[in-house]
């Protein structure tokens, strides 16, 4: 995977000659990043089906023409590193959340379930990772100590009854485990601290349960055989999407005020 500073240089000699060539529309910007995007993304993903994704998103979740551009690129450069698909799989979302101290709309970037399962899945170390929901109706047995043990049988009856937390197991090609537990009570603080967790774009407003689980694979994250490359890229789950000046050579090309970005055509954007 390339460092910003690769991505960087590889721009300077990709970038546009002129000023004459900048960017008006928000696929206009994402094509003028495709050089750099290519250098990120790992080989089974392509710039094409990435760029048509965020389009998709996009026009699914209006707020984002709204928000700052380079938020906005810095949230899809940030997916393009960590070589994830923002929208339709869950592996990561483009969250637009109101800055209130500032007076403009930021883009979150969030890992999803999927997402974080992924990465940890490419570190080559784990043989199988999961994450379950836990009801009120569920058998469900939890103990630490010195001989740590989690049993649980998921109800079979329609009513589950209330939510009391999510689990995460992750088993290893040596043959050791890692196992986590955290109570709805403790994802519900973990929940708190995202900035945009009750906007109604939210996944934890559509996926409470996927949101649930994914906090509970992250807060096993440290326990997990993952590389510091990855670890420092996880870092910005939840994070403002800022990276998009760490790659670019002329910021004349990619930021520019609110006002001047044309919305994209929303007929031109395809599903995937």
């Amino acid at each position: 995977m390339a460092t910003n500073n690769e991505l960087k240089e590889q721009m300077k000699q990709k970038a546009p000659a002129t000023s004459q060539q900048k960017p008006k529309t928000i696929e206009d910007y994402l094509k003028q990043m495709a050089p750099a995007m290519a250098e990120a993304l790992p080989k089974h993903m392509s710039v094409d089906r990435l760029t048509r994704l965020t389009m998709t998103t996009i026009r699914t979740t209006p707020t984002l023409r709204e928000a700052d551009v380079s938020s906005l690129l810095g949230a899809v450069m940030q997916a393009a590193q960590l070589g994830l698909e923002p929208g339709l799989l869950g592996q990561c979302y483009l969250l637009p959340f109101k800055n209130n101290k500032k007076g403009i709309t930021e883009v979150q970037f969030i890992i999803g379930y999927k997402g974080m399962i992924d990465l940890a899945r490419r570190s080559g170390h784990i043989q199988s990772i999961y994450a379950h929901a836990v009801y009120e109706n569920d058998t469900f047995d939890y103990e630490l100590g010195l001989e740590p043990k989690l049993k649980h049988i998921p109800t079979m009856s329609q009513d589950k009854g209330a939510f009391i937390g999510a689990y995460a197991a992750a088993h290893f090609k040596d043959g050791g485990h890692q196992f986590e537990f955290m109570s709805k009570a403790d994802i519900e603080k973990r929940k708190g601290r995202s900035k945009s967790a009750n906007s109604s774009y939210s996944p934890w407003s559509s996926d409470y349960e996927e949101m649930a689980k994914k906090t509970v694979v992250r807060h096993m994250w440290k326990y997990l055989p993952i590389s510091v490359e990855t670890q420092e890229q996880i870092a910005h789950d939840e994070g403002v999407g800022r990276n998009i000046k760490d790659v670019t050579p002329d910021d004349d090309l990619f930021v520019q005020a609110p006002d001047e970005i044309i919305e994209a055509n929303s007929e031109s954007v395809q599903e995937v």
